[in-house]
């Protein structure tokens, strides 16, 4: 029974008292005990008229947030080598000295530059946190607190809501701009809010604002059908980077992506970076010409020496090669390919007037648009030039005696240079011709000519239309054949990584060289992936840190080094925007972005401690890879790789495997993996980053590898069998279907494999 105890109360509320009828209770005195207090209640209520509504906030005007907002927008300029001005664009504060903007803003290696509204330099000391698959960047900048923008939440930005854009377009600091969100769009970047809004170069990293003056996006991009349309990264995206950077300090940052300084060095400005053991030239060069060097360290070689390179121009217009008997300043011999021919050249000097063609020679050996090898054999007072180990031309000349050899480039030439070698003699690398003639034999094909004699034509015009139906059925027939070798060889590619695997595989557990096998992995699909020099930059990692470490280091010295150096002063991180990447699976552009998984990070990790003597093991949670330092007698102490080196206890790892697998932890999930353990999870992490778009024979090599590592594997047996299916190999199918049958696996439905076997 519900009453109106009494009138309004002088607070504006009314008070209701509810008596409960006192039943029979079948549990006793007891528990009526216990009730009877609650048998009359008075609850006493605000009076309230209705509900309230709460108002969106009003709108600001434009000119409003503009005034409040310009002076927490920054310009950023990055420079090249001697601080040539390279690009600018816009940042903005989002934190005390943490300005937030676009990676393509701060370039990649390069010296950076903020400058205020007011005019006033600011110095960069770190690049605090990065995310290189979503182009975000966070600066953190000395001494000099400029007024945070509040940040907002980009998913409740509604289509169709009123925007602005501040930035620096074309320059000019301090622009504002008016449009609107039209739309979100799924890119490889992620998901981005389209902005109805004119872009133009220096808006990109600068924020778009709602009316209230919040930030909800990084502008990141211009349309390329129209300059009125723009895309941001939602604002979002950055916030994981506030609250888990991935500092790196500037001294660092100009590393990444730069040549090794041990091994080289470049002069006469151009953009000479290194990466998957390559190095790439870009921009024209400070010499006259848009020449620049790239000098090897070397020690300068004793006459007869030769000097080999493998290059490839972005045009053939360009040029680029090799240079030898360098002062280090303006003098130097150059040989390269230039307008399709090989030219030699003796540079005396700073001009056009120090500059002389000795040879410049056609070659037919010469391969336009592709890799071509090109050598030198230096004599005292003569030179052999070479290309894909045939001979052009000799020349002799005195000009230059002993120096510096290295690379050079000229003009706005955009090259790619590879297996840079010096030696008294250096051995071929091409195949011999007799195992050239052996391969083409096992594949005889026909190879088509881009020109035909006339012989042939006048044959054929004839019966003009009878011959171009039958040619054309040719062409097809050929473009058959042609895709059927280049399955054959991704399949000869896919096996040769597969037996390298299986006898690496070979050695007793854990004496398997697992950085080697992880690069393996990656070379499935990157055939070009050169090994050896990712092994190497990884020992020169390992010297780096041993380099730091008193001369009795102890193992806790050790840890602390390694961590310090990966983590803190190199900037290596877990991957949080774009954790599914296939990149993130791959060793070497974990080592080569700073960026990865849980078990890339902790291979990368345990091939360093290694290193360092440290004894590690990989340890399987489930759905989370930590590695263990091995302490003797002593409980081993778990390491989250992925959290920069954490030091888990057993209750952390339980939590782990609680939020991420949802069950308890058991003692045999700390138990160490082999390293075949390693890679068939590496494999299936591949698998499980594959989608349906892809090829079945993307997911055949990755199935076809774990299953050789791991024959007795169920699952993937099953997930071949369907991928054969789908590539109508029923025969293949078949096989798995069969194991299937024969091992009886638990989990499996018998009699649906027995339709499944019976359809095939």
């Amino acid at each position: 029974m519900v009453t109106n105890d009494s009138a309004m109360s002088r607070k504006g509320e009314f008070r209701v008292t509810i008596t409960l009828a006192a039943l029979p209770c079948p549990h006793g005195p007891f528990i009526m005990k216990l009730i009877t207090p609650l048998l009359a209640l008075t609850l006493t209520f605000p009076l309230i008229a209705k509900d309230p509504v709460p108002k969106p906030p009003e709108a600001k005007p434009v000119e409003i947030i503009t005034a409040e907002a310009k002076a927490s927008v920054v310009t950023i300029i990055h420079g090249g080598r001697g601080d040539v001005k390279d690009g600018t664009g816009t940042g903005f504060a989002i934190a005390n000295n943490l300005i937030a903007t676009c990676l393509h803003v701060i370039g990649e290696a390069r010296p950076i530059r903020v400058r205020t509204a007011e005019g006033k330099e600011l110095t960069v000391l770190a690049i605090h946190a990065f995310d290189r698959k979503q182009v975000l960047a966070i600066l953190r900048i000395k001494g000099h607190a400029l007024k945070p923008l509040p940040l907002g939440n980009s998913d409740q930005l509604v289509q169709g809501a009123s925007v602005i854009a501040l930035g620096n377009p074309m320059g000019l600091t301090g622009s504002v701009v008016q449009g609107v969100l039209s739309a979100r769009r799924k890119f490889e970047l992620g998901e981005m809010l389209q902005i109805a809004i004119p872009v133009e170069p220096g808006n990109s990293g600068g924020p778009i604002l709602d009316r209230q003056g919040r930030v909800h996006g990084i502008m990141t991009m211009k349309s390329l059908v129209t300059a009125n349309l723009g895309f941001a990264m939602p604002i979002n995206a950055i916030k994981p980077l506030i609250t888990s950077p991935n500092p790196v300090p500037m001294q660092r940052w100009l590393t990444i992506g730069a040549l090794n300084p041990k091994e080289w060095k470049p002069i006469m400005g151009a953009q000479w970076l290194q990466r998957a053991g390559r190095i790439t030239v870009k921009k024209a060069g400070t010499g006259f010409g848009g020449r620049s060097l790239c000098l090897s360290k070397k020690k300068d070689p004793e006459f007869p020496y030769e000097l080999e390179v493998s290059l490839k121009l972005d045009n053939e217009a360009g040029a680029a090669g090799l240079v030898f008997s360098s002062d280090g300043d303006q003098k130097h011999y150059g040989f390269y390919p230039t307008a399709g021919k090989l030219r030699l050249t003796r540079f005396d000097g700073a001009n056009v007037f120090t500059w002389t063609i000795l040879k410049d020679v056609d070659s037919e050996h010469y391969k336009p648009g592709d890799w071509n090898t090109i050598k030198v054999r230096h004599e005292k007072g003569q030179i052999h030039c070479f290309v894909n180990d045939h001979f052009v031309f000799k020349i002799k000349d005195e000009g230059l005696n002993k120096g510096h050899v290295g690379l050079a480039k000229f003009r706005n030439t955009e090259a790619e240079f590879r297996n840079f070698r010096l030696a008294k003699k250096l051995p071929s690398l091409a195949p011999q011709a007799d195992l050239l003639a052996k391969l083409k034999k096992a594949i005889v094909n026909l190879e088509p000519k881009d020109e035909f004699d006339s012989e042939t034509v006048n044959n054929l015009k004839n019966q003009a239309d009878l011959n171009q139906n039958l040619i054309r059925k040719r062409a097809e027939q050929l473009e058959t054949e042609a895709n059927q070798l280049r399955r054959l060889a991704d399949i000869v590619h896919e096996k040769s990584v597969q037996d390298q695997l299986i006898k690496l595989m070979d050695h007793p557990k854990n004496k398997t060289d697992l950085l080697h096998a992880a690069l393996l992995i990656s070379r499935l699909d990157n055939a070009e992936l050169e090994i050896a020099h990712y092994k190497r930059t990884v020992d020169g990692m390992a010297e780096d840190i041993r380099s730091t470490l008193p001369a009795k280091a102890s193992n806790d010295d050790k840890l602390n080094a390694l961590r310090k150096y990966l983590f803190e002063e190199n900037g290596y991180h877990g991957s949080r925007g774009d954790y599914h990447n296939r990149s993130n699976s791959y060793i070497n552009e974990v080592i080569d972005d700073r960026e990865g998984i849980p078990i890339t990070l902790a291979v990368l990790y345990m091939e360093l401690a290694r290193q360092l003597g440290l004894k590690m093991a990989g340890i399987g949670l489930p759905g989370h890879f930590v590695v263990a330092q091995l302490q003797g007698k002593k409980e081993p102490q778990l390491i989250d790789v992925y959290e920069g080196a954490k030091l888990l206890t057993r209750k952390d790892a339980a939590e782990i495997v609680r939020n991420i697998a949802g069950i308890p932890l058991q003692d045999a999930h700390l138990e160490p993996v082999d390293n075949r353990a390693i890679i068939v999870r590496m494999l299936r992490n591949l698998i499980g980053v594959s989608n349906n778009n892809e090829p079945p024979e993307v997911l055949l090599r990755y199935l076809n590898t774990l299953i050789m590592l791991q024959p007795d594997s169920p699952q993937e047996r099953l997930n071949r069998a369907l991928m054969h299916m789908r590539l109508k190999k029923n025969k293949k199918a078949k096989e798995d279907v069969r194991w299937l049958l024969d091992n009886n696996p638990a989990g499996f439905n018998r009699e649906r494999l027995l339709e499944l076997f019976q359809r095939l």
